[in-house]
C-alpha cells in the first residue's frame, strides 16, 4: 500500500508542462570543484558541468538578458555563461577576492565588491568589460544596486560603515559609520531606503537612501547573517544564526516587530511572490522551516540533507531547492495541493540532486529561447 501511495503522490503527470520554446535551470556554484552544476527545472535532471574560475561564490541572473554571471572568488574574475548554450562565453576580469555581484534593472552594469582591494569594480554587460573601479571602505562584501539603478549601497565590514555610490557619476557621494561588520544589504521596491545587517553587534542599520541618513540601528538577534524581504517591501525578514531565530522588521516605521525561534543556525531566507510563507534553511539542524508569514508562526519543519544553505524557488513557486553544502547535493521540496485524503501533507520530498563539492549559491533562470 506504502508504495502505491508513493506513486500516486510522485507520479509523472505531477512534473509541469511547458512549450518547446520554453527553459528554466537552476545554476548552482560548487566551490570547491571550480565549477556551475545546471539542473533542467522542467524535469529536475542533471544538466551540464560547467568549468568556471576557481573558487566560485556568488551567481545572479541578468533579468534582460539570457545570460548568468559567477563571481570566482580564488581567481579574482567573473564568468559569463549564455543561458541558452550553457557554456562560458566570456571571462571578466576584477580586482582582489571579490564575492558577489549585482545587475542593475535594466542588465546593463554590474557592481562586484573586492574585498581585499577595497573598491568596486563596474561592468559594462554589454561590451562584457571594466568600467572603473571605485574606492570604497575597508573589506567590502557586498555591492547592491538600487532598483532605479541611481544607488549602489556597500557593506565595508572591516570598519563598519556603508558606502552610498552615484551609479550615474561612477563616485561614492556618502560613507556612513554603521553598526558592526556589516554584511548583507536589502533595498526597499521604491528606492527609499537600504537595511543593512551587521554581524558583530546583533543589529540591523535603517539608512534613508533621499538624505543618506542613517535612520536608526535596531537590535535583532545574535549573528544576523541575512536578510530576506518581502516583494512587496513592507517586512524584512532577518536571519539570527547565533539565536536560532529569525527578526521580522516593519520597514515603514523601523520597528522590530518580534523575534522567533526557527531552527539550530539559521542562514538564507526566501519569501515567495505572494509575500505569504517564508523558507529558512536551518544549518545546523539539516532542516528547511516553513513560516507561515500572515498567521505568524512555523507550519512545517522538513529535512534537508547535510548542512543546508542557499535556497531558491522555481518560477512557479512550487518546488524549493535546497543546496546542502556539507553533503554536495540539492534537495528539492515540492508544495502541493491535497487531492485526497490519502496523500502526504503540503510539503514533501521529491528528490536529492547531486552536485559538487560545497553547493553555496543558486539562481533561477527561465526565458523562452531566442527571445531576449
Amino acid at each position: 500500500m506504502a508504495s502505491g501511495l508513493g506513486w500516486l503522490y510522485f507520479r509523472p503527470s505531477e512534473l509541469r508542462n511547458f512549450g518547446p520554446a520554453y527553459r528554466e535551470y537552476a545554476y548552482i556554484t560548487n566551490g570547491k570543484s571550480n565549477s556551475v552544476t545546471v539542473i533542467d527545472l522542467r524535469t529536475f535532471e542533471l544538466g551540464p558541468t560547467i568549468p568556471v574560475g576557481m573558487t566560485p561564490t556568488g551567481v545572479i541572473a541578468n533579468s534582460k538578458k539570457n545570460e548568468v554571471y559567477v563571481v570566482n572568488t580564488g581567481s579574482n574574475n567573473i564568468s559569463v555563461i549564455d543561458a541558452e548554450k550553457n557554456a562560458v562565453v566570456a571571462t571578466i576580469g576584477v580586482h582582489a577576492t571579490p564575492f558577489f555581484m549585482d545587475v542593475s534593472g535594466d542588465g546593463r552594469r554590474a557592481y562586484v565588491a573586492n574585498s581585499r582591494s577595497a573598491n568596486v569594480s563596474v561592468i559594462d554587460l554589454e561590451k562584457r568589460a571594466l568600467v572603473t573601479n571605485i574606492r570604497v571602505g575597508a573589506e567590502p562584501g557586498l555591492a547592491r544596486v538600487s532598483p532605479d539603478g541611481l544607488t549602489v549601497v556597500v557593506s565595508n565590514r572591516g570598519d563598519n560603515s556603508v558606502s552610498l555610490v552615484n551609479a550615474q557619476e561612477l563616485r561614492v557621494r556618502t560613507t556612513l559609520p554603521i553598526c558592526s561588520q556589516p554584511t548583507d544589504i536589502a533595498i526597499l521596491p521604491d528606492n527609499s531606503k537600504a537595511f543593512v545587517a551587521c554581524s558583530g553587534s546583533s543589529q540591523v542599520a535603517s539608512i534613508d537612501l533621499k538624505t543618506d541618513k542613517v535612520l536608526a540601528l535596531l537590535d535583532v538577534g545574535k549573528s544576523p547573517v541575512h536578510l530576506a524581504l518581502k516583494p512587496d517591501g513592507g517586512e524584512l525578514v532577518v536571519s539570527n544564526f547565533d539565536s536560532d531565530s529569525i527578526s521580522i522588521i516593519e520597514t515603514t516605521t523601523n520597528d522590530v516587530g518580534g523575534s522567533y525561534l526557527i531552527g539550530n543556525s539559521p542562514t538564507r531566507g526566501v519569501v515567495s511572490a505572494d509575500n505569504s510563507r517564508l523558507y529558512v534553511s536551518n544549518f545546523r539542524s539539516n532542516t528547511v522551516a516553513v513560516y507561515d508569514i500572515d498567521i505568524g508562526k512555523v507550519v512545517a519543519t522538513l529535512p534537508a540533507g547535510s548542512r543546508p544553505d542557499g535556497l531558491a524557488l522555481t518560477q512557479d513557486q512550487n518546488y524549493l531547492l535546497v543546496l546542502n553544502s556539507q553533503s554536495g547535493d540539492v534537495t528539492v521540496i515540492q508544495k502541493r495541493r491535497k487531492t485526497t485524503k490519502l496523500e502526504p501533507g503540503e510539503y514533501t520530498l521529491l528528490t536529492m540532486i547531486p552536485v559538487g563539492s560545497q553547493p553555496n549559491n543558486v539562481v533561477v533562470k527561465s526565458f523562452i529561447v531566442g527571445k531576449q
